[in-house]
C-alpha cells in the first residue's frame, strides 16, 4: 500500500486533470467510464488500508463524514457548471468556481485525513481514501449536472 505522501502525490495528478477536463466543453451524457475506474481504484485502495490498519470507530465516523462533505462539494460544483443545447445535444462546462471549489474540497480532504490517522493508531487510512473520495464527489457532481441537464431540457420541451 502506498504511504500517505503517495497517495496525496496521486490524489493531486487526478485531481489536476479531472480539473483541466471540467473545464473543457464536453457532453453532458457521457458514460461514467473515467468515474468508474476511479471508483473501483479508489475502493481496492480503501479496502486494503482498512485490512491492514484495523480502523478504529472514531476514524470510521470521520471517513465516512469525509464521504459526505465530498457529497456537498459535488452538489455545489454541479451548480457552478454551465449547461446548454446546442443541436439536440446537451452540453456542460466548469468555469473558475468549479476549479475553486476542486481545490478547497481537496485541502479539507487533507486535513481530515490527517483528523483520521490521528484518530487510528495505524496511519494511512487517510490518505488511502482519497480516490474514493474524489469519488464519491463526482458521483454527486454528476448526478447534480443530470438532473440540472434534464430539468433545461423539460423547460425547453415545454416552451415549445
Amino acid at each position: 500500500m502506498p504511504n500517505t505522501f503517495d497517495n496525496i502525490l496521486i490524489g493531486l495528478v487526478v485531481l489536476t486533470w479531472l480539473m483541466w477536463r471540467q473545464l473543457q466543453v464536453r457532453r453532458a451524457d457521457r458514460p461514467p467510464v473515467v468515474l468508474l475506474v476511479i471508483s473501483a481504484l479508489g475502493v481496492a485502495s480503501l479496502g486494503v488500508a482498512i485490512a491492514k490498519t484495523a480502523p478504529t470507530t472514531a476514524a470510521i465516523l470521520l471517513l465516512v463524514g469525509s464521504f459526505v462533505v465530498a457529497g456537498g462539494f459535488g452538489v455545489a460544483r454541479g451548480y457552478t457548471m454551465r449547461i446548454w443545447r446546442a443541436d439536440g445535444t446537451l452540453w456542460r462546462q466548469g468555469n473558475w468556481r468549479t476549479a475553486v471549489l476542486w481545490l478547497i474540497s481537496f485541502g479539507v480532504h487533507l486535513g481530515l485525513d490527517f483528523a483520521i490517522d490521528a484518530a487510528n493508531a495505524a496511519k494511512g487510512l487517510g490518505g488511502a481514501s482519497i480516490l474514493l473520495y474524489l469519488a464519491v464527489s463526482l458521483v454527486t457532481q454528476r448526478l447534480t449536472v443530470r438532473s440540472r441537464a434534464h430539468d433545461a431540457l423539460r423547460k425547453t420541451s415545454n416552451a415549445a
